[in-house]
């Protein structure tokens, strides 16, 4: 694939690309807290989630978009088969700890459709959802994010799939930190007693009691 953005210098592309998931991460942060939403929420009402959601699947499109014109003429990394299948695997298991993650979310809240629906039908707007701890919340805190991590990382093949798996990586841990202090302001007591039991990305507890 030639590249778009050529004659970009390896260092000009990795900035660019860095660049855009700066604008990404501090968009999604900005509109995420409080303060965008009290501004916001009374223009778009019941369909804040949904825009919210929409806007943030728009904007990591783009980001990803610009990365590959920057960074996708520069050549795949020359891999041993070993190491590709290792890769493939932990894909896989990426995909999987999503996939199960997922069904411990209420996904119509998560996603804003039962806000829309609620608001069509002149009911009142669903609440928070309860706190999970259920299914792979039970070893870890963010099986969401560790599914990310390990889907970005397994992509690291070329210098697209590296700088994206290292600024993904950063977004996600910036994410984890505020979503910790959000977790604690909904959930108080019960997400701090929750937080001292399970470990937050690394099922460390669990493969203890297993070789125990």
């Amino acid at each position: 694939m030639e590249n778009l953005l050529s004659p970009l210098t390896a260092v000009q592309a990795h900035l660019v690309y860095g660049l855009a998931w700066l604008s990404f991460g501090a968009v999604h942060s900005l509109l995420a807290g409080p303060w965008a939403k009290q501004r916001m929420e009374p223009a778009v009402g019941a369909y804040y989630r949904l825009s919210y959601n929409l806007f943030a699947l728009f904007h990591i499109g783009a980001v990803g978009g610009l990365g590959l014109a920057a960074l996708g003429g520069f050549p795949s990394y020359a891999l041993e088969p070993p190491v590709e299948s290792v890769l493939l695997g932990v894909s896989i298991l990426g995909w999987v700890v999503l996939v199960l993650a997922l069904r411990e979310y209420d996904l119509g809240l998560f996603s804003g459709l039962s806000q829309v629906r609620a608001h069509r039908r002149g009911e009142p707007r669903p609440g928070e959802e309860t706190l999970a701890t259920g299914g792979m919340h039970r070893f870890v805190r963010h099986p969401l994010y560790l599914g990310v991590y390990l889907i970005l990382w397994a992509g690291a093949t070329d210098d697209f799939g590296v700088a994206t798996a290292v600024w993904g990586s950063v977004y996600l841990a910036l994410g984890t930190h505020f979503e910790e202090k959000k977790l604690v302001r909904l959930y108080g007591d019960a997400y701090r007693d929750y937080r001292n039991r399970v470990p937050a990305l690394i099922p460390w507890k669990a493969l203890g009691r297993g070789r125990a």
